[in-house]
């Protein structure tokens, strides 16, 4: 059976929607689910473009993000493929009480586990982390301190790192697994114009 889905035409379409979300945050922090969209709230809509214009860059793949026709938040596709990957998310929240980064990250994903394998299973966890506050965090520290068995296939954080002279926003992405060494960590650097992007790894 085939559900119907929404998609933007490509990742440069997609920036120029989310453009105003990012210049006031406050869409990514209180923003209402897009009905168009599945529901999926604005932070969820970044975040999954987030992940396929650095994969797009890092890995020259084509990826998409669709909306989730069963109620997910959002399903990231290699176009050419067909491969799927849907997601969950969870939101730390300026707002969010704890003692650090690594403790506010890792109560999220224990949350989200709570739901039981039916629930994690096949998908992939992306925490948006909104706390520059909580302070520095060490992702190779966090992916070994995940709890055990992860229900989760992967776990990825994004989050806003800070607007560089002449407007450009830059965004961070870590994938916690160590399995190659070190947790594979990335910026994602968006023109002023919000026409282009580039991808730096740096872990």
């Amino acid at each position: 059976m085939k559900y119907p889905v929404t998609r933007f035409k490509s990742l440069e379409v997609a920036l120029k929607e989310i453009e105003p979300m990012v210049r006031d945050p406050r869409h990514l922090q209180t923003g209402k689910p897009l009905e168009k969209f599945g529901d999926m709230r604005p932070r969820e809509m970044l975040a999954n473009w987030l992940l396929c214009a650095t994969f797009e860059v890092i890995e020259n793949r084509e990826l998409l993000f669709y909306s989730d026709p069963i109620g997910g938040d959002g399903i990231i596709r290699d176009e050419a493929t067909g491969e799927t990957w849907p997601t969950e998310h969870v939101y730390v929240s300026q707002h969010s009480k704890g003692p650090d980064a690594k403790g506010l990250i890792l109560d999220a994903v224990n949350h989200k586990q709570r739901n039981g394998a039916a629930y994690c299973g096949g998908k992939t966890l992306v925490v948006f982390l909104d706390t520059p506050a909580a302070g520095v965090w060490f992702p190779n520290e966090i992916a070994k301190a995940l709890p055990s068995p992860l229900l989760f296939d992967t776990v990825w954080v994004v989050g806003f790192f800070m607007i560089e002279t002449g407007g450009v926003y830059v965004y961070n992405l870590t994938l916690l697994d160590v399995t190659g060494g070190n947790a594979p960590a990335f910026l994602l650097r968006i023109a002023p114009d919000f026409d282009a992007w580039n991808v730096e790894q740096i872990q």
